[in-house]
């Protein structure tokens, strides 16, 4: 058996390590060199390939071949099929004429050739020296570098000179070295069989470079170890440009999560890829609940056909329906309710598939805004023509009261005729009463506000309520003894608490409770975010509470409506509540109703307070700095979406995990759940069969540990006398971040067993 020479060996061993296809070409533009990767590549087999002109696989070739470079090329298979590949020449002089040596790669693919073993040696060589774009090189079985081609001086800087017979560790920076791994990779490829990797190498001049490395073991015909073949090829590049990919994609999915609107993600079908925080908040869903499910989960039925349009048309869809537009749909929360929202879709391509961006934008806080802005315009516009009617009745009433007068006079000899006068004279009184009514609801009154004492005021009108209302209504007051100075016109206060009062006794049939309470309050910015009419600021807290028969929603709808009542005809004009209402806005005041049928009504008056020097509104400001939160979970129970929207928006400023419920029912099933809860936040009185109260005592059942604070925006002592569990801490509506902030940490620091 003739052995092969060893140098032979080692360069098919090379070729075999290399990962593209390989050509050698000689003077005569015609193939000498076709490995098995060629084969794949062009589809013909070495044997036909053999001789032939390149140019049948390469018709740009003699262009191509000119200069020494790597470009793209349009190539041709044998089937006759065109595709492009990534190709490298480089001249190999003999003599009188230039062989070529080829790389090829189609430009998706990296594949490692094999070298076909008919070639002669002196081909090898030629092809392995001719390199430029790798680093090819051999290595004793020790590591010792015993071979080095263009490629390899080219990237590692190094001449064959200056690195031949030096271990191959010089390429690895310092610390690679000390830990051993230039030994540990040869130990990998001698007993795998091949070793390939990516990582940091070093050039001669101390400058580093990021790597692809394929090793390979060389053995003779007896399957003795003689060396190495190394291939190694410099890819900072396109680990750089990998690297900005990599941030740029960081980027877009933080600001993704990040932002505030809702933003998801779907294929050209319309099946959910992204679904960011802002979404989970606005639809309830978790990311992993929607991935893959159609966008139209999201809509109502009634407009999933709108969306699918969308998807459907895309670019060409008409211009109601058009990409790139906004316009206003209804979106599906998880839990079967609706809000309004604006919907945007846009269309990109990514991996050469169209890809749909959709942004969600909560409608709900601007729609409430402009319910407000129109309530606010229809009382302005309705108060503006109340006033101007009231001023032109004032002057009829002036000439009708003022002759009946002056007739009655005249008629002291008639005395049948002087009754009539009188009974004309007092008409128009009654009259001019309302007049003043409608101008007090108008704001066109002339009010003379001054200093005023409000828990003198209350005293005082407790003296005159007592005879005014009937035995069966009992009177109670609670006056704040550190109440500040209020500054409003004391006979239209008067007026108004007459009015209210005279409205509770209406509301108590069969005999009641009437209560009036003082207390001073601070109204700050959050608080305004739910009362778009409030100025932030100190004021004096006037309550007027009655346990009656309460109001339902669609009454309290209308409540500061003129000439609105429930009352039977001739018993009512229907302008009390309308007075004060006027009365109390024309004093930068703010008004509000809290009532539930059966419950009773609690009417609140807020007039601005003088400025006494005090620091009590400073500390009140900061008072949430001392408050942290220690990381506690707070079950917050609210039925009204705004007061829930806005308790959630404190406690999570304050630090607190919040948890929120719709009513009871959904109160109870997380508290049935496994997770950990501190705190019940509950609403007193809520739809659904459930109380604030039964719910806190069933949750204190369920989980003994469990602190529970109430807030209703009743009068304690009506829904106190209703409850069947007494003791819990109450916090009563409306309130403020650092009102809820110190008696949260109360309720949290107390034990139940002093409260």
């Amino acid at each position: 058996m003739i052995s092969e020479n060893p140098e032979a060996s080692i360069l098919r061993a090379l070729i075999k390590a290399a990962p593209d296809g390989v050509l050698l070409v000689d003077p005569q533009q015609r193939i000498v060199l076709f490995n098995q990767a060629c084969e794949d590549l062009f589809g013909w087999t070495a044997r036909e390939a053999l001789g032939e002109e390149i140019a049948k696989l390469i018709p740009d070739w003699r262009e191509l071949s000119r200069s020494t470079h790597r470009s793209s090329a349009l190539a041709r298979r044998k089937d006759g099929a065109s595709f492009t590949i990534a190709l490298s020449t480089a001249p190999v002089p003999t003599g009188d004429a230039d062989f070529h040596v080829v790389l090829a790669r189609k430009r998706d693919e990296d594949v490692l050739p094999r070298a076909d073993r008919n070639v002669d040696e002196h081909s090898f060589r030629r092809l392995v020296e001719g390199v430029t774009d790798y680093a090819i090189f051999m290595l004793d079985i020790h590591g010792c570098v015993s071979s080095w081609n263009r490629g390899a001086e080219r990237i590692k800087q190094y001449t064959a000179a200056e690195i031949l017979g030096r271990h191959f560790s010089e390429f690895y920076p310092e610390e690679q070295r000390a830990s051993g791994e230039p030994a540990r990779n040869l130990d990998l490829a001698r007993d795998n069989g091949r070793f390939e990797t990516t990582g940091w190498r070093q050039r001669k001049d101390g400058s580093q470079f990021w790597a692809h490395v394929v090793l390979e073991p060389l053995r003779d015909e007896n399957g003795a170890l003689i060396g190495y073949a190394k291939v190694a090829t410099d890819i900072t590049e396109q680990r750089r440009a990998e690297q900005v990919i990599r941030e740029a994609d960081a980027r877009i999915h933080t600001l993704i999560e990040t932002v505030v609107d809702g933003v998801i993600l779907s294929d050209r079908l319309g099946r959910i890829r992204t679904f960011n925080l802002a979404c989970h908040r606005l639809f309830g869903y978790e990311a992993e609940d929607v991935i893959g499910r159609h966008i139209s989960m999201l809509l109502p039925a009634t407009s999933a056909d709108e969306v699918h349009s969308f998807f459907r048309h895309g670019a060409y869809a008409g211009e109601h329906d058009r990409i790139g537009s906004v316009r206003e749909m209804t979106g599906l929360r998880r839990d079967g309710r609706t809000f309004p929202m604006d919907l945007s879709i846009g269309e990109t391509m990514q991996d050469g598939e169209s890809v749909f961006v959709v942004v969600v934008h909560d409608l709900t806080d601007r729609k409430r805004t402009e319910e407000q802005l129109v309530q606010a315009q229809k009382m302005e516009t309705v108060g503006q023509l109340s006033g101007g009617i009231a001023h032109d009745f004032n002057n009829l009433l002036t000439v009708i009261v003022g002759n009946a007068e002056f007739l009655g006079d005249q008629l002291k000899a008639r005395q049948d005729l002087r009754s009539l006068a009188r009974d004309i004279s007092r008409a128009g009184q009654r009259g001019a009463e309302l007049t003043q009514r409608l101008l007090a609801f108008s704001r066109r009154q002339t009010l003379k506000p001054v200093e005023l004492d409000c828990n003198e005021l209350v005293d005082s009108m407790h003296k005159l309520l007592r005879p005014t209302l009937r035995e069966d209504i009992v009177i109670d007051t609670d006056l704040d003894p550190g109440l500040r100075t209020a500054y409003a016109d004391r006979s239209q206060l008067e007026s108004a608490i007459l009015n209210l009062a005279l409205n509770a006794q209406d509301a108590m049939l069969g005999g009641g409770r009437l209560s009036i309470t003082t207390s001073n309050v601070s109204l700050d910015a959050s608080y305004q975010v739910v009362n778009q009419d409030v100025r932030p600021g100190d004021y004096v807290l006037v309550s007027v509470t009655d346990n009656g028969s309460g109001m339902p929603r669609e009454v309290l709808e209308h409540v500061f409506e003129p000439f609105y009542t429930t009352k039977e005809v001739g018993k009512g004009s229907g302008l009390g509540l309308s007075m004060v209402y006027g009365f109390v806005k024309q004093s930068n005041g703010h008004v509000s109703v809290y009532s539930e049928p059966g419950l009773g009504t609690t009417v609140r008056l807020y007039l601005p307070a003088i400025a006494t020097g005090q620091p009590a509104s400073a500390e009140t400001a900061d008072v949430t700095e001392h408050l942290p939160s220690r990381g506690e979970v707070v079950l917050i129970v609210e039925d009204d979406p705004f007061v829930r929207s806005y308790a959630v928006m404190c406690l999570r400023s304050l630090g607190y995990i919040v948890i929120a419920a719709i009513d009871g029912a959904d109160a109870l099933q997380t508290l049935d759940g496994d997770g950990h809860i501190d705190v019940l936040f509950t609403d007193i009185v809520m739809p659904g069969g459930i109380s604030g109260w039964e719910l806190a005592e069933t949750a204190m059942l369920k989980r003994p540990g469990l602190h529970v604070l109430l807030t209703s925006g009743y009068a304690l002592d009506t829904i106190a006398g209703r409850s069947r569990g007494g003791g819990l801490p109450v916090l009563n509506k409306p309130y403020r971040k650092a009102d809820l902030a110190r008696r949260l940490r109360e309720v949290i620091d107390t034990p139940r067993s002093q409260r």
